[in-house]
């Protein structure tokens, strides 16, 4: 039987994506201009087709020429978070602001793809104030468009579909005049903000990432984000899925071809001793005073895991919570762990382009949740596939903004932090394989 078809828009590492994946779709087309978010996508899921540009540059008809779809095939689903930037004065048309042409391109799209079904995510804020007004012209131009919006439009909160994470986002979605509306998903766990519920607990923090071994613990991380060979601890079952090792860790995705024995996404950050100190000093769920970093609580569950910004807008990076038992901030492997990335998930290999992936995506079990909805509407029983897929090229992982748009064959500008950060890179690649050869007698610790 063949597997429902999705276009990923705004795919970023591919949060949506694997959610879409794991609830029975075949994502067959990604867009994304961050070229380095092309990579790890591409990396991650080989066989979709990665278009590495802005959606205002491309039609309905390039995505299909790309993603191998005939002019009359169905795609059944558009899903996608674009950003929502400028708002305007009383009396004007948010829409019609040119900070908000990406907006509209998704609009654009989904007619153009002729899709079924439509899911649109994005954040909070954009129901409240006169961004709401925004959200209503959003919902208006679906309606022009031939599409049926279920309303009232919903916030959802990650804490309550297994994620150990306070994350909000807001969930738009809807289906052609005519389809059966789709749902939206009912909460799985009990939410991290819920005081009573009949709904199981879910996972805390150290159900999340207590199995993981400390990556000070290996030397080999100091210059690179993985080591071979780690004895990890016994896991909770949702470190168990995490890693691959329940029946149903890979729910309708497909397996991939991984070594589970590898820790990936570890590079580990340098502290220095009074931060150390300070970060050991500081009780749990609370706010270290001088840096303000959180410190996680062992039996709660994350604060929200935020992307800081990318070269263009100052390069910020939004800092990453202090691990609740080692005095140091947690790993991006961690973050992908408190985010619902399974192991076998790579991010880029630096902590800034990995916990910014991070950060910009939807948790994919939130994400598979809003994705079983679309199913269900479509009246289809989600397959388990039998294929094995061999993750892509890990020389994706380790590129800069400027090799990765080389690979990919588009431009991008050299910012001083790329430069910075080739010059690095090649000295790593240059010594990758002695390395990792060393690696294999020393790291069984």
């Amino acid at each position: 039987m063949t597997r429902p078809v999705g276009i990923d828009l705004f795919a970023g590492a591919g949060g949506l994506s694997l959610g879409f994946e794991q609830a029975g779709f075949d994502v067959l087309a990604a867009v994304e201009i961050d070229p380095v978010h092309c990579a790890v996508h591409k990396f991650n899921f080989p066989d979709c087709a990665v278009l590495p540009r802005s959606v205002s540059a491309l039609s309905g008809a390039d995505i299909r020429r790309a993603a191998g779809l005939p002019a009359d095939a169905q795609v059944d689903v558009v899903f996608g978070g674009p950003p929502c930037q400028g708002f305007s004065m009383i009396g004007q048309r948010s829409l019609d602001d040119p900070r908000n042409r990406l907006v509209y391109d998704f609009v654009r799209l989904v007619t153009e793809l002729d899709a079924k079904y439509f899911v649109f995510e994005n954040v909070k804020g954009l129901t409240v104030g006169r961004q709401k007004k925004f959200l209503e012209e959003i919902v208006e131009a679906f309606h022009d468009a031939g599409y049926e919006v279920r309303l009232p439009w919903k916030v959802f909160n990650a804490s309550e579909f297994g994620v150990p994470q306070l994350r909000e986002r807001l969930i738009l979605m809807g289906c052609k005049k005519g389809l059966k509306l789709p749902s939206f998903p009912e909460p799985t766990t009990r939410g991290a903000k819920a005081r009573t519920s009949d709904l199981p607990p879910g996972p805390t923090v150290s159900d999340a990432i207590g199995d993981l071994p400390d990556a000070d613990l290996f030397a080999a991380l100091a210059d690179t984000d993985k080591v071979p060979g780690v004895k990890f601890g016994s896991p909770s079952l949702y470190a168990a899925e995490m890693r691959g090792l329940t029946n149903d860790a890979w729910h309708y995705g497909y397996r991939r071809e991984w070594d589970p024995s590898v820790l990936t996404s570890s590079w580990r950050t340098d502290h220095t001793e009074i931060s150390k100190r300070r970060f050991a000093e500081t009780p749990s769920g609370q706010n270290e005073p001088i840096s303000r970093f959180y410190k996680l609580d062992a039996q709660g569950v994350s604060n929200t895991l935020r992307a800081g910004t990318d070269g263009a807008r100052g390069a910020f990076t939004s800092p990453r919570p202090i691990h609740y038992k080692h005095p140091r901030c947690v790993t991006v492997r961690e973050m992908a762990r408190l985010h619902g990335f399974p192991d076998w998930f790579r991010l880029h290999s630096t902590k800034w382009h990995g916990a910014r992936q991070i950060g910009n995506s939807v948790p994919p079990p939130l994400a598979r949740a809003v994705a079983s909805r679309i199913i269900a509407a479509l009246g289809i029983e989600p397959t388990r596939p039998t294929e094995v897929v061999k993750l892509g090229d890990e020389a994706l992982l380790y590129t800069t903004v400027s090799e990765a748009a080389n690979l990919l064959g588009v431009a991008a500008p050299k910012t001083k932090r790329d430069r910075n950060s080739n010059i690095k890179k090649r000295k790593q690649h240059e010594t990758e394989a002695a390395r990792l050869a060393a690696l294999g007698a020393s790291t069984d610790a």
